[in-house]
């Protein structure tokens, strides 16, 4: 999917909603336990709930991966039903990939031609031969991490150089000499607020995947007045607080609900801050 494409869906859905796909076993309803496949029915159930009130879906690879074969087997089978079912929909696999040039190459073949994901989250920090192998691909996306919303961020990605630059900063600013603003995102956590207006200093057009909304306490108004773009520029990410919002049989009405009523929060900051 292109960035005309992906921009065109925003303003026919009046949602810049990304729903997470971070399926664990222990969380899903009971009653699906029963059934064949349950986290592949689960997750089939949660996007014919979901798929009117968002533009985007991110499977996280953990919470496949850590079933082995049979996880694998079920992310693959939900990228299908998504690809099949509601075509329109950008997909990004939450995997954070990002090793030496020819691993890279692997991991974006894997990615891009194997299960076909719109767009797939890298790690910069090994440089940009880790990253450009994901670039060779056109219409997909690469999302790079730029500031996370965790403890550990302080760590690395605040700290600052003897001029006063913040290591996030420098990542951001070299790494648009690697790609541009219809191949690459940035990934910023919603809890940084008014930080968004620093990083929009540096990317001014490129999307931003924001995590943290909802069960992590961002404020969705607080990232729009900040990193709000005339494209809107934003996929906003909600996992937990919507697949998860009833453990019941009514999981899927629920989490339409969650759904439904966050696409209306963003339909009126879209009409109140955006060109749409």
């Amino acid at each position: 999917m292109n960035r005309k494409e992906l921009i065109q869906q925003i303003k026919e859905k009046k949602s810049f909603l990304c729903v997470g796909l971070d399926t664990d076993e222990k969380k899903i309803p009971a009653h699906l336990l029963d059934r064949k496949n349950p986290l592949f029915e689960f997750n089939k159930e949660i996007i014919d709930a979901t798929a009117p009130y968002c533009v985007a879906y991110k499977p996280n690879l953990a919470f496949y991966e850590a079933h082995g074969l049979k996880g694998m087997e079920v992310f693959e089978q939900t990228i299908q039903y998504l690809k099949e079912n509601y075509p329109r929909h950008f997909v990004i696999a939450d995997a954070k990939r990002g090793d030496i040039g020819n691993t890279s190459k692997m991991y974006a073949r894997t990615f891009f031609e194997e299960y076909q994901v719109d767009a797939l989250t890298v790690a910069p920090y090994m440089g940009e031969d880790s990253v450009t192998p994901f670039m060779e691909y056109e219409d997909k996306w690469v999302i790079l991490l730029a500031l996370t919303s965790n403890k550990g961020s302080f760590d690395f990605q605040l700290t600052k150089d003897e001029n006063g630059e913040q290591l996030f900063e420098k990542v951001i600013k070299r790494s648009q000499q690697w790609g541009n603003e219809d191949n690459m995102m940035y990934v910023v956590g919603a809890t940084r607020g008014k930080m968004f207006e620093d990083i929009r200093r540096i990317a001014p057009d490129h999307f931003l995947l924001v995590p943290g909304v909802g069960a992590q306490g961002g404020s969705l108004e607080e990232v729009c007045k900040y990193g709000m773009t005339k494209d809107c520029g934003l996929l906003v990410n909600s996992s937990r607080g919507i697949i998860y919002a009833s453990a019941g049989e009514d999981f899927d009405q629920a989490a339409a609900k969650a759904a439904h009523e966050l696409q209306k929060e963003m339909e009126t900051l879209l009409t109140t801050m955006c060109a749409f």
